[in-house]
């Protein structure tokens, strides 16, 4: 299956400000590109490239007063299936976790894990521990939480979801992952495309996504607390301990935001005449 990705954002910049850009594809799906994912910035500046500590492609200029469009079009390839699953997956011990992975039990920015640990053992401690715990962290989260943009506030962390009830995607995976995190499995918060490919299409405008991933039985594995049900077409675009880790754009100054569009569409190939 081949996804039209794209987005076009535009700023209006106060004075000279440095920014941080995060809107490439994940250096994990780099192979699956078709065409070139370069980001374009108008007006034209330098711009330095590196990849971060969790592997996300990062550009950083210098911004100009005045508009600033950041834009992109390219064409992934995907396999084109549901998120995997396995309901026998287990949990692993922590003594026998993998080193670069113990960075994700612990409490960061969003995600209050030792506030809500008490919580957690009660909410979910009786639960048999793998696959189904998480599945039942996200069947709880989805259900108690309610959806709205309107809900969006840039400093609501897990706990304020937990006592509001309130929250955009990226508020259900943060607390989805403080519970993960709170028992001891592993969980951090991915960002990406995700368009209404092979389910209903939504009412809203399309938006880059938030989900979170899971260490079970030696590799990770998607949930959506969310969606709270299987989606394909997703395409990793950063992964963090939290939203400050994979922040789309981190402007170090004034740069209001005034126009936002992404794309994220199946391309049906033409079928050659016979």
């Amino acid at each position: 299956m081949l996804i039209r990705l794209g987005y076009d954002i535009e700023f209006d910049v106060q004075g000279s400000v440095p920014i941080v850009a995060m809107l490439n594809v994940h250096s994990s799906r780099v192979g699956d590109l078709r065409e070139p994912d370069f980001l374009q910035i108008e007006p034209r500046v330098p711009f330095d490239t590196y990849v971060d500590s969790f592997g996300n492609h990062c550009v950083r200029f210098v911004a100009p007063p005045g508009p600033l469009r950041l834009w992109n079009s390219t064409l992934i390839e995907d396999p084109g299936e549901w998120d995997a699953k396995d309901p026998e997956a287990p949990e692993i011990p922590v003594g026998e976790l993998p080193t670069q992975v113990l960075q994700f039990l612990l409490a960061s920015r969003y995600c209050e894990v030792g506030l809500l640990s008490n919580t957690t053992v009660e909410l979910f401690g009786n639960v048999p521990p793998g696959w189904g715990r998480v599945q039942a962290i996200c069947d709880w989260v989805h259900a108690k939480v309610t959806f709205g943009y309107n809900f969006a506030r840039s400093t609501k962390t897990a706990l304020d979801v937990y006592t509001e009830r309130l929250g955009v995607c990226r508020d259900f995976q943060h607390l989805a992952v403080t519970f993960c995190r709170a028992l001891n499995i592993p969980a951090r918060y991915v960002t990406g495309y995700l368009g209404d490919i092979g389910v209903p299409a939504l009412p809203c405008p399309m938006d880059f996504s938030a989900w979170f991933e899971v260490y079970l039985g030696g590799r990770w594995w998607t949930f959506d607390a969310r969606h709270n049900a299987p989606r394909k077409g997703r395409v990793l675009m950063a992964v963090g301990r939290d939203a400050t880790d994979v922040a789309i754009t981190t402007a170090f100054g004034s740069a209001r935001l005034t126009k936002f569009t992404v794309v994220s569409d199946e391309v049906v190939e033409a079928t050659a005449a016979v």
